[in-house]
C-alpha cells in the first residue's frame, strides 16, 4: 500500500470559528441546502476511485489569520490499494472542486451574517 499526501493552503475572510460552525459542524445540513449538486457529484465520482483507494484521511486545520480572517490549511492522505499510483492531477482537479464549494459557504456567511456565529 502507497500513501499519497496532497497539501493545500488558502485565505477567508471568514473567522474560523464561523468556519468551523457551517463548514464542519453543520456541512450535512448547509451543504445541500446550498449546493445540492455537490452531494450528488461526490456519491457518483467516489465510485470511480473505489478500485484503487483503500482510505483517504483528512486534516483541516482553520487559523486566524492577521485580518480576521482565516488561513485553511488542508492535508489529504491516500493510502492506495497495491501498487498503484495516484497522479496529482487527479486529486488537483478534485480539490478544486472542493474550493469551489468551500467559496459557496464562504458567500453564504457573507450574505448572512447572523448565521452560525
Amino acid at each position: 500500500m502507497g500513501v499519497f499526501t496532497y497539501e493545500t493552503e488558502f485565505t477567508s475572510v471568514i473567522p474560523p470559528p464561523r468556519l468551523f460552525k457551517a463548514f464542519i459542524l453543520d456541512a450535512d445540513n448547509l451543504i445541500p441546502k446550498i449546493a445540492p449538486q455537490a452531494v450528488n457529484y461526490s456519491l457518483v465520482e467516489g465510485d470511480a476511485l473505489s478500485d484503487k483507494i483503500e482510505k483517504i484521511s483528512y486534516e483541516t486545520k482553520l487559523v486566524s489569520s492577521s485580518d480576521g480572517g482565516s488561513i485553511i490549511k488542508s492535508t489529504s492522505n491516500y493510502h492506495t490499494k497495491g501498487d498503484v499510483e495516484i497522479k496529482e492531477e487527479h486529486v488537483k482537479a478534485g480539490k478544486e472542486k472542493a474550493s469551489h464549494l468551500f467559496k459557496l459557504v464562504e458567500g453564504y456567511l457573507l450574505a448572512n451574517p447572523n448565521e452560525y456565529c
